[in-house]
C-alpha cells in the first residue's frame, strides 16, 4: 500500500508538471521508477501504459478549456506513434546494464534542456499562422522515438520546438501535445508488450501512476492558464537533472559526488531566482504600459 501511494504521488506530480508545461510526465515518472529499482524497459513500459489513461484525462481537460488544436494533434501524433513503437522495440532488446546509464543520460540532457529553455527569456510570439506539416511530421517521429527509448521526451522535444515557432498560442501547443500523447502512449505500450511478454509488468505501479495522473489532469489544465510556465519548467528541469545525475555518478563511479550535487543544486537555485526576478520585472514593465493605454 505504501508503494502504491508513493507511485500515485509521483504520478500526480508528474501530471501536474506535464499538464502545465506540455512536457515531463514521462521524464518525471521514469526517473521515479528507475530510482525505485525498475529496469529501464519495464519503467518505460509502465509509464506509457499509465499514460494511455492520463493522456485521455489530460486531453479531455484541455479540450474542455479550449486548449486543443486537432490538426496539430493528428499531424504530430500519428508520426509520433510510429516513432514510439520503433523506440519501444529497440529499448526492449537492449541489456539493462547498457540501457540504464543510456536512459539516465537522455533524461539528464532533457532535464537540462527543459531547465534552460524556461530559464531563458521566452521567444516572442509571431503571427499565429499555424505550424506546417513539414515540421510536425518529422518532429513527431523523432519525439516519439526518443520518448520510448528514454522513458520520456515527447513533450520536452515537441513543446519547446513548437513554442519557438511562435505561430500557435502557447496554451494550444501545451494542450495539443498532451492530447496527441495518447497515440504515442498506445503505440509505445504495444511495442513494449510485444517485446516484454516474458517479463512481468507491475500493474500495481501502472495503476498508481494512472490514479495520480488522472486526479492531477483537470488541475494542471487549469494551471496552464494562470501559473507562469517558466517557474514550473525550471523547477521540474532541475529536479530531473539532479535525480538522473545520481544514476550516472554511480554508473561511472565519478569522483567527488558531493561537489557535483552541490554545483547542480546551486545552478538550479540560481536559475529559479533569475527566472522569478525576470517574471517580476516583466510584470512591472507591463503595468505602466496598460495604464498609458487606459489614459490614451
Amino acid at each position: 500500500m505504501q508503494a502504491f501511494l508513493i507511485f500515485a504521488l509521483g504520478g500526480f506530480i508528474a501530471q501536474l508538471v506535464d499538464g502545465s508545461l506540455g512536457m515531463a510526465y514521462g521524464v518525471t515518472s521514469t526517473t521515479i521508477l528507475l530510482t525505485a529499482g525498475l529496469t529501464p524497459a519495464l519503467a518505460s513500459a509502465s509509464v506509457h501504459l499509465a499514460e494511455i489513461g492520463t493522456s485521455v484525462a489530460s486531453g479531455l481537460s484541455h479540450w474542455r478549456f479550449g486548449n486543443v488544436d486537432w490538426k496539430v494533434v493528428l499531424m504530430l501524433g500519428v508520426p509520433g506513434a510510429v516513432g514510439a513503437f520503433l523506440g519501444a522495440t529497440a529499448l526492449s532488446n537492449v541489456s539493462t546494464e547498457v540501457a540504464e546509464p543510456w536512459m539516465s543520460a537522455i533524461l539528464l540532457v532533457i532535464g537540462c534542456y527543459v531547465l534552460l529553455r524556461f530559464a531563458l527569456r521566452p521567444m516572442r510570439r509571431r503571427q499565429l499562422t499555424g505550424v506546417s506539416p513539414k515540421l510536425l511530421a518529422p518532429l513527431g517521429l523523432l519525439a516519439g522515438f526518443i520518448d520510448a527509448t528514454g522513458g520520456g521526451g515527447w513533450g520536452p522535444v515537441s513543446t519547446p520546438t513548437l513554442l519557438s515557432t511562435g505561430k500557435v498560442e502557447p496554451r494550444k501547443i501545451v494542450g495539443s501535445v498532451d492530447t496527441s500523447e495518447f497515440l504515442v502512449a498506445v503505440a509505445a505500450s504495444l511495442g513494449f508488450l510485444s517485446s516484454l511478454f516474458e517479463k512481468p509488468i507491475s500493474w500495481m505501479t501502472v495503476a498508481a501512476l494512472l490514479v495520480g495522473g488522472v486526479v492531477a489532469a483537470p488541475l494542471s489544465a487549469y494551471l496552464v492558464r494562470i501559473v507562469p510556465m517558466r517557474i514550473i519548467g525550471v523547477g521540474a528541469g532541475g529536479l530531473i537533472v539532479l535525480t538522473n545525475a545520481q544514476t550516472l555518478i554511480k554508473a561511472f563511479e565519478l569522483p567527488a559526488p558531493a561537489v557535483i550535487y552541490s554545483v547542480i543544486v546551486l545552478a538550479w537555485v540560481a536559475a529559479l531566482v533569475v527566472t522569478i526576478g525576470q517574471i517580476v520585472r516583466d510584470r512591472n514593465e507591463a503595468v505602466p504600459d496598460e495604464e498609458t493605454e487606459a489614459v490614451a
